[in-house]
């Protein structure tokens, strides 16, 4: 049974809000300040991320109207490049992408599990074991399809941009008591030092191209996904840069710098105690909307493999009445629990993430150049097209380029850690050639 489309525009403009907008918000504005080191480097580094994550939407808005199918992630790599090349990005990105759904996950239940368990189990057991809960919660709603999923995914996302909002009130209050932090100012040069920032802020901006793998669940794709995914990012756009006025207006560089917890610092200033407990319920809502929509997206990019014979069929069976791939969903699910038992050490591995995602997104980005040459037919036909081409992509790539860069420069202090890069993408080559050679044989045996 073939997936059929139905999501409508709003539906994917929530998905694509939901994609964007996860924890980092809440956490990561603070590992930019201490990056940054100033003010100016501070939102420099903010506003040109949200520009270039603009320009990223634009070109992957126009990659989705022109190939629109499901697992489009994976498809157009496949499709510009080679089944190689695509499974290779691939894999290494849909693990990583369980790697960064269990550690969301985990600073959630971080913050509810004071009001769900008792006092003997306030530690590192009780956050896996009100994880491991919530992601079978989500997991036996996704069961029930896709539509559910969907206004699940809506009703979460609510949430969490409430306490976007929440945090952003902060800028309408007067008398707020100033803590006085000291600046640590940059180290290096200021190239340097917004490169790193990036780092960070790409990272938060980070989602919107997993849109184009619900190519196939879209109604009239061809201009849904790029209306949506341009009103979806603009959306964030804003908040993103509200959000880290309040944070800023509120507790200065210095202040950034030194408190990781930001979202409960902020609320409490408004609610006292009481805000402690309002945002832990709503980082938590907005966790488990981060959780939902990676096990919506993640498994269409195994629909994908599984079609090009990469995987086995399983892996795209859907059920004819829910739209949902239950086998390719469960695997996900069950990748996710098991980063899980090894996930105490997820903050070394951000920057390996970061790595393979910039790799992955300018790389995908680059095939619109291909894939204009490819879907010439469809010019002047009513699709979107970018405006300001090559101009748009162009900055999109070279941006990524020079963030990739810069995490190299964090590598120096692990003089293995891009040899753990490159062996990852050449695992991935080699299990998909054993793959389609093992293929072969059993073709040739029948």
């Amino acid at each position: 049974m073939s997936i059929q489309p139905k999501l409508n525009r709003f539906d994917l403009t929530m998905i694509v809000i939901s994609l964007v907008i996860g924890m980092g918000i809440f956490a990561t504005p603070s590992e930019v300040a201490i990056k940054a080191g100033n003010i100016y480097i501070f939102f420099g580094a903010w506003i040109f991320g949200g520009l270039v994550s603009l320009c990223g939407a634009l070109t992957f808005a126009e990659i989705g109207a022109r190939f629109p199918a499901t697992g489009g992630f994976y498809k157009v790599f496949s499709y510009c490049y080679h089944p190689a090349v695509a499974f290779m990005i691939n894999w290494v990105l849909v693990i990583s992408n369980a790697a960064s759904v269990a550690a969301v996950a985990l600073i959630g239940s971080d913050y509810i599990k004071p009001f769900l368990l008792p006092a003997n189990l306030q530690n590192d057991m009780g956050t896996k074991i009100i994880t491991i809960g919530s992601v079978g919660v989500l997991y036996v709603i996704n069961f029930l399809g896709i539509k559910m999923s969907a206004r699940t995914q809506t009703v979460l996302i609510i949430f969490k941009m409430s306490m976007i909002l929440l945090v952003c009130t902060t800028v309408f209050m007067h008398h707020i008591p100033q803590e006085h932090f000291t600046v640590a100012p940059y180290s290096g040069n200021m190239i340097s030092a917004f490169g790193l920032s990036l780092v960070a802020v790409f990272f938060t901006y980070g989602g919107y191209q997993q849109t184009i793998n619900f190519g196939g669940d879209i109604i009239n794709a061809k201009t849904n996904i790029p209306k949506a995914v341009i009103v979806g990012i603009l959306v964030v756009l804003f908040l993103y840069l509200s959000v880290n006025y309040a944070y800023f207006h509120v507790l200065g560089i210095g202040g950034l710098q030194h408190t990781p917890a930001l979202a409960a610092k902020m609320v409490g200033v408004i609610f006292g105690d009481l805000g402690y407990k309002i945002t832990s319920i709503m980082i938590f809502l907005s966790v488990l909307a981060y959780v939902n929509v990676n096990v919506m997206s993640n498994p269409r990019v195994y629909y994908a493999m599984a079609e090009d014979g990469v995987l086995p069929a399983i892996f795209k069976k859907v059920n004819p009445k829910t739209q949902v791939q239950e086998f390719g969903m469960s695997f996900f699910v069950a990748a996710i629990i098991l980063v899980l038992f090894f996930v105490a050490k997820f903050g070394d591995m951000l920057k390996y993430v970061m790595f393979f995602d910039t790799i992955g997104l300018s790389m995908a980005a680059v095939a619109i150049f291909m894939l204009r040459k490819k879907t010439k037919e469809l010019d002047g036909t009513g699709i979107y097209t970018i405006k300001w081409f090559p101009l748009v992509p162009a900055i999109f790539i070279l941006s990524y380029w020079f963030v990739t860069i810069n995490i190299f420069i964090t590598f120096q202090d692990n003089p293995y850690a891009a040899l753990i890069c490159l062996a990852a993408y050449a695992l991935g080559l080699a299990i998909y050639y054993i793959g389609v050679g093992n293929k072969k044989t059993t073709q040739t045996e029948n």
